[in-house]
């Protein structure tokens, strides 16, 4: 029994000393807080709602570049964390948004999404997402209530 506790404690140990070491880490990456009222000019500015919607703004005079398109916001099963945010904009064939596969996809399985590297200052991806953030609010769990087996 002691032997195992041992094996447990040191697999324990190297699994989370594992996760952030390397120079592939994310240890110490840290962007500079944003400003969201300048972040929802970036969102006009780079014409986001031309793929995008999102509630409270209005994309009039945009022509809509997909079919479908993709929300930005709302209700979402877990929290939309601030990486997550950024990682869709600077990468978006990182994750495709559900429901929106067959429109928002090439041929090769690449996202529509227009890359931004180039175009797009960091301090307006920071601004941009600072603003997205609160936005995404977590779902309410719905508890289904069963009665009592027997």
């Amino acid at each position: 029994m002691k032997k195992y506790s041992i094996l447990l404690i040191t697999i324990g140990t190297i699994s989370l000393t594992a996760c952030d070491s390397g120079p592939d880490s994310p240890r110490g990456f840290s962007l500079p807080q944003g400003d969201a009222a300048d972040g929802q000019q970036v969102l006009i500015k780079h014409q986001c709602l031309a793929c995008h919607t999102m509630e409270g703004l209005d994309a009039e005079g945009l022509a809509p570049e997909l079919q479908l398109r993709v929300r930005l916001g709302g209700e979402a099963s877990k929290v939309t964390t601030y990486a997550e945010l950024v990682t869709s904009i600077i990468n978006p064939s990182h994750k495709i948004a559900k429901g929106y596969e067959l429109d928002s996809i090439t041929e090769s399985g690449m996202s529509k999404m227009r890359n931004y590297n180039d175009i797009m200052t960091v301090t307006e991806l920071v601004d941009l997402v600072t603003y997205l953030q609160p936005h995404y609010k977590v779902k309410p769990y719905e508890y289904t209530p069963y009665g009592r087996y027997y």
